[in-house]
C-alpha cells in the first residue's frame, strides 16, 4: 500500500489534469506549491481515518457474529432469490469470504447501526464526495480532449463559442461513458479493488513517461517510445499473469495487481535512461 499509494499520488500530484487544472486557479507559483504541499500533509491524516474506520468495522463484526451472519443472510437472499431454500442458503454463507462482502459492511452497518440524524448526515457528505469527484473528472478528460485532441489535431483556429460547445458535448459524453461504466460495476465483488487495479495499469504507462521527459533531458522520442512499448508489455502480462494456465504459471508474476503501477512506471522509466545511455555511449 505504501509503494502504491506514492506512485499513485505522484501521477495524480503530477500530471493528473483533475489536480493540474486547480494550481492554474492559484495567483502566483508559490500558492501554487502551499496548495499542493497542505494537499499532501491533510491526505496522510485523512487516509490514516479511513483505514482507522476499515479496521473498526472488521474487528466489530468479528466480535459480534450475530450481525456479520444477518450480512451474509442478505447478501445470500440477494444472490439466490427469496425462494431459496433455507439450506441454499446455509450453504451459501458458509462459503462466503470476508473479501465477498467487504464493501456491503458499511452501508450495512449505517442502516442498522448508526442513528438517523447521523445517517443522514453520512449520506450527504457521500454524495457530495461523489459529486465533487464525478464533475472534477468529467471537466478534466473534456479539457483534455478540447485542448490536446479537438484543437490540435482538427480546428487550430476554433472561436471561444465553437470551443465551449465541444467541451460541453465532450463533458455530456464522458459523462455517459462513465454512466455506462459505473452500471456495469454492479455486482462486482469489490468495486475498490478493480479501480486501484485499472487506476494502476492506465497511470503506470503515463507516469512513467511523464518522469522519463522531466527527468532525463537527453531522452529523444525513439528512445520514449521503445520504453513505452516495453512498458505496456510488461503491464499487459502483469494485467493477465493471473488468468494464465497451470502449464504456464512459471509465466505468472507474484506481486499484488496494485504493484502494476510500481512496476509499469518503474520499467518505462529505467528502459527509456537505459536506451538513452546505450545510444550516447554509441555515439562516442
Amino acid at each position: 500500500m505504501l509503494c502504491y499509494g506514492f506512485f499513485i499520488n505522484l501521477n495524480n500530484f503530477g500530471m493528473d489534469q483533475n489536480y493540474i487544472q486547480r494550481y492554474h486557479t492559484a495567483v502566483s507559483d508559490s500558492q501554487a506549491r502551499k496548495s499542493v504541499w497542505l494537499s499532501v500533509f491533510l491526505y496522510v491524516p485523512a487516509s490514516l481515518l479511513f483505514f482507522i474506520i476499515g479496521t473498526a468495522l472488521f474487528a466489530y463484526y468479528q466480535v459480534n457474529p450475530a450481525i456479520a451472519d444477518s450480512l451474509k443472510h442478505s447478501l445470500a437472499i440477494q444472490k439466490l432469490g427469496l425462494n431459496a431454500s433455507a439450506v441454499d442458503v446455509s450453504t451459501y454463507m458458509q462459503h462466503l469470504k470476508p473479501a465477498d462482502y467487504a464493501d456491503k459492511v458499511m452501508p450495512h452497518f449505517m442502516v442498522n447501526k448508526v442513528p438517523t440524524v447521523c445517517l443522514g448526515l453520512i449520506v450527504a457528505a457521500i454524495l457530495s464526495a461523489a459529486m465533487s469527484t464525478i464533475s472534477s473528472g468529467m471537466n478534466a478528460s473534456a479539457t483534455v480532449f478540447t485542448k490536446d485532441i479537438y484543437k490540435r489535431y482538427f480546428s487550430n483556429n476554433a472561436s471561444d463559442k465553437k470551443e465551449f460547445v465541444v467541451l460541453y458535448a465532450s463533458t455530456i459524453i464522458v459523462g455517459l461513458i462513465g454512466l455506462v461504466f459505473g452500471l456495469s460495476m454492479i455486482g462486482i465483488k469489490s468495486i475498490l479493488d478493480v479501480w486501484w487495479e485499472l487506476s494502476g495499469i492506465f497511470a503506470g504507462g503515463m507516469l512513467g513517461l511523464f518522469l522519463l521527459g522531466i527527468i532525463s533531458k537527453q531522452t529523444k522520442n525513439t528512445e520514449a517510445i521503445i520504453a513505452v512499448i516495453i512498458g505496456v508489455i510488461i503491464i499487459i502480462w502483469f494485467s493477465f499473469s493471473d488468468k494464465l494456465s497451470p502449464e504456464l504459471s512459471y509465466l505468472k508474476i507474484a506481486l499484488h495487481k496494485n504493484m502494476i503501477i510500481v512496476v509499469g512506471t518503474l520499467t518505462i522509466f529505467l528502459s527509456g535512461l537505459l536506451l538513452t545511455k546505450l545510444k550516447l555511449f554509441t555515439k562516442k
